[in-house]
């Protein structure tokens, strides 16, 4: 059995978790998750915990999973998730209007990033981007997606980088004569 599977989730006061009809919903004062449960999953909800089990046996590869969703999902309407970005480069700047993130990366033209429902987007210093939400997922890939938009260069360091994230620097070509 997993390990992961087997601990129970704590269900903070606030947070109610909600069983039925093949999906799982959790609400919370930062709003409301849902996620279908598949056949062989079952969760149940008993005071302040809720534990994840197996129905049927072949399926174990899914037991550790919902019970760490489950537990993401508690986590998010409760507290939420938070990714910060950080862009790095002459002239490279950020602001949130009501169209989305506008984005000064380089380009000769001004990209605009529209926002997906539920996920707020928080500027600080013109260079730092605080992207979150309730739901863990759409938060990393909305962080992602606003990465990719210019990744960083490892000839000089210049792009939009995770806060904490180490490049390696490469030497140029004119350096190994």
């Amino acid at each position: 059995m997993s390990r992961i599977g087997k601990k129970p989730v704590a269900i903070p006061a606030g947070v109610k978790v909600e069983v039925g009809d093949g999906a799982l919903t959790v609400t919370g004062k930062k709003g409301t998750l849902s996620r279908p449960i598949p056949g062989s999953v079952a969760v149940e909800v008993s005071g302040s915990a809720a534990t994840v089990t197996l129905r049927d046996e072949g399926a174990r590869n899914l037991y550790g999973m919902y019970r760490t969703l489950l537990a993401n999902m508690v986590q998010g309407v409760g507290e939420g998730f938070t990714r910060t970005l950080e862009i790095v480069g002459v002239g490279y700047k950020a602001e949130v209007k009501p169209g989305g993130l506008h984005l000064a990366l380089g380009y000769s033209h001004p990209v605009i990033f529209p926002l997906p429902p539920g996920i707020t987007a928080e500027v600080e210093a013109n260079t730092v981007i605080k992207v979150s939400g309730s739901d863990k997922e759409l938060v990393g890939q909305t962080a992602a997606r606003i990465r990719k938009l210019r990744k960083p260069d490892v000839y000089k360091n210049k792009g939009i980088r995770y806060r904490g994230e180490r490049l390696v620097k490469k030497v140029g070509k004119a350096a190994g004569k």
